[in-house]
């Protein structure tokens, strides 16, 4: 089943690439959406009572040196994979009425991101998964050196690929002496033997640069809001969605249950990086002039928070970590589709040339203000419930941390409504545009659809809850 998920997008990629532009849009929203389908199957069939990983495979990979292909998920990689099969046909979607040319190169190379997601969430080998993992970096740099908005794309790109590989060294060094060790990466293996504290507290370091580099947390940041400006908009929209949980996927793996002494003695490293990070991202985005750098550095402060409750050690922190990557992708999503609606529209994103835009396209403002507030974490929003079950995590670690990074959500609130105000309120301004044509049919389908997802998770969080609380407690060790 998981084999069949991963290879579907991969297949057709293949196909997608041979096909003349209109008609590889067409299929590779047909194949992304089958892929959905599948993953909703998956999903019915999970047993969220058994803590072991399900559906696993094993395939032949590099036997003669004990690498093999080993498939399988639990809770917290099955709502990631779901979160990826959403999001990759929405994307596809919404870009193919702009894309002018190569657009089955452009198909072939989201669906090759799609799949090389899919089996990095569910492989169970760190050497596979960290082929995956800096794989992802190849369609990622094509999207946005060859896609980009701007002229300083091919810097972005190149930002994107040097900040993830000069920490990705950093873990293969890490990852070769493991296997030097053991003779094998299986997470099982990985997660049954003990190391030795010195060689935790080193091996920890290596690992952790590379997927603080992911999340990303300050001062390891820098390449993100680059990234996103000169991306286009799908290319945003998966970037934030998908590609930041990355990071977070790699400590609940790969970090907190083989490495548990280490991370014990870095909790004070962590939450002081991830607090500092949650209160400067949320200060920079005040001062953005720019509508996908507002939304990049909330991404920033929103992933940090995710990170502090990880390192908070508990299982209130822990759940409320995941439960805060999977809302911020569906809000974080939203909010560049809808920043892509109004680039579409006007080709620009300085913030200064919007205003009064309540007076001409109402159905945007509404979609505009839910995520607003979705993202500022208000109550009933999937935000909200990942964002409180963090600071109760975090407060039981340290009173001084949770305070210090519960002024992120009062900078949330302040750039998120600040935001609003000047691109909805205030007076019309005409001089820079003539026509204001409202959301179209499509995208108050996507729109839609994703708002009800977040009050879906908002409202009623206990199924993925309960997929992931067995999960959260073996991480513990509880």
């Amino acid at each position: 089943m998981l084999l069949l998920l991963s290879l579907s997008p991969l297949v057709g990629s293949v196909v997608c690439f041979a096909l003349p532009p209109v008609a590889a849009g067409r299929l590779g929203v047909f194949i992304s959406s089958i892929v959905f389908a599948l993953s909703l199957v998956l999903w019915a069939l999970f047993d969220n009572l058994d803590p072991r990983y399900q559906f696993v495979e094993s395939v032949s990979w590099f036997a003669s040196s004990g690498v093999a292909l080993r498939l399988g998920i639990d809770g917290i990689s099955l709502y990631l994979i779901l979160l990826t099969t959403l999001l990759v046909p929405i994307c596809l979607s919404s870009s193919l009425s702009y894309l002018s040319g190569r657009s089955n190169l452009f198909v072939a190379v989201f669906l090759l991101m799609e799949s090389l997601l899919i089996a990095a969430f569910s492989v169970l080998d760190l050497i596979a998964f960290y082929a995956f993992f800096e794989g992802i970096l190849i369609p990622m740099f094509l999207l946005i050196g060859i896609w980009g908005s701007r002229s300083r794309k091919l810097r972005a790109a190149y930002y994107l690929f040097y900040y993830t590989l000069v920490g990705s060294i950093l873990m293969l060094l890490g990852l070769l002496y493991m296997y030097s060790e053991l003779g094998t990466t299986c997470v099982y293996a990985l997660h049954a033997h003990s190391f030795s504290e010195t060689e935790q507290l080193i091996l920890w370091l290596l690992v952790f640069i590379a997927f603080a580099v992911k999340v990303p947390v300050v001062p390891f940041h820098i390449w993100l809001p680059e990234a996103h400006v000169e991306a286009p908009t799908s290319g945003s929209v998966i970037l934030a969605g998908i590609l930041l949980k990355l990071g977070g996927y790699g400590f609940l793996r790969f970090v907190l249950p083989v490495f548990p002494e280490a991370s014990s003695y870095y909790v004070p490293l962590v939450l002081t990086l991830g607090s500092v990070s949650v209160v400067y991202s949320s200060l920079t985005t005040l001062r953005q002039v720019d509508l996908k750098k507002i939304i990049a550095y909330s991404s920033v402060a929103h992933m940090s928070l995710g990170l502090i409750g990880l390192f908070s050690l508990n299982i209130q922190g822990l759940e409320g970590s995941i439960l805060l990557m999977i809302g911020h992708g569906v809000v974080s999503s939203a909010l560049f589709l809808i920043v892509g609606v109004l680039y579409d529209r006007f080709h620009t994103r300085l913030v200064r040339y919007y205003g009064g835009l309540t007076q001409v396209m109402p159905a945007f403002s509404a979609c505009f203000l839910f995520f607003s507030l979705a993202n500022m974490g208000l109550p009933g929003t999937s935000n909200f419930v990942g964002e409180i079950l963090v600071f109760l995590g975090l407060i039981q670690r340290s009173l001084f941390a949770g305070v210090l990074a519960s002024l992120g959500m009062v900078l949330g609130a302040a750039y998120s409504l600040w935001l609003y105000n000047r691109v909805c309120f205030g007076a019309l301004k005409t001089r820079y545009a003539g026509l204001f044509p409202d959301l179209t049919q499509h995208e108050v389908f996507v729109l839609g659809y994703l708002i009800l997802l977040s009050l879906g998770l908002g409202l009623y969080p206990q199924p993925v809850m309960s997929a992931i609380h067995c999960s959260a407690s073996l991480i513990l060790r509880v």
